[in-house]
């Protein structure tokens, strides 16, 4: 058996106190968490291996061409978007497949995790039909669209191709299915 490929969740946190598993906040069902003092330093800088120099994570936002009343959806999301968060880096309004997408899209980037989370929030409550593909940039293509990637809405078989990074003993159709949502 191979050994586990994830280091502990709880390096740098090492020989601490054991958290209390009892008490409860006024709500009387969530934790009380111990104070540090600090917000997390990813509240303002992506953690590692995300790539810092560009944008941290791409939005995929999937939709059916096919059906006439999810493109018009899209395309005013599409519009909405560049309006919203003219910020954000938006790319063209595809009709069809492009690279490993499996349908049309468009893609939307951000660079800090607070435009993250706002995008995220956003898209959760305003994205109707359309399914998200979101990913982190950390340099290998292939496991920010697949290990490290979520998903709003119904997940897509990506075409992975080994031109893509795919490792040789990987399926051509790979479904980032981790975290769907």
């Amino acid at each position: 058996m191979a050994p586990f490929p994830y280091k502990s969740p709880l390096e740098g946190y090492e020989n601490l106190p054991p958290l209390d598993s009892e008490a409860r906040n006024p709500d009387g069902k969530s934790l009380v968490n111990p104070p540090t003092g600090k917000l997390s330093h990813a509240y303002e800088t992506f953690p590692e291996p995300i790539i810092k120099t560009n944008n941290g994570f791409d939005f995929h936002i999937y939709y059916m061409p096919s059906n006439p009343d999810e493109f018009k959806f899209a395309k005013e999301l599409h519009e909405r978007i560049r309006r919203e968060f003219p910020e954000l880096r938006i790319y063209r309004f595809w009709d069809k497949p492009v690279g490993p997408h499996p349908t049309a899209m468009f893609e939307v980037n951000t660079f800090t995790p607070h435009q993250t989370g706002a995008f995220f929030s956003w898209l959760a409550v305003n994205r109707g039909p359309c399914s998200v593909l979101i990913h982190p940039n950390t340099g290998n293509a292939y496991k920010d669209h697949t290990e490290l990637a979520t998903w709003m809405g119904r997940p897509w078989p990506l075409n992975i191709t080994p031109g893509f990074g795919r490792p040789s003993n990987a399926p051509q159709a790979a479904t980032a299915t981790t975290n769907a949502t």
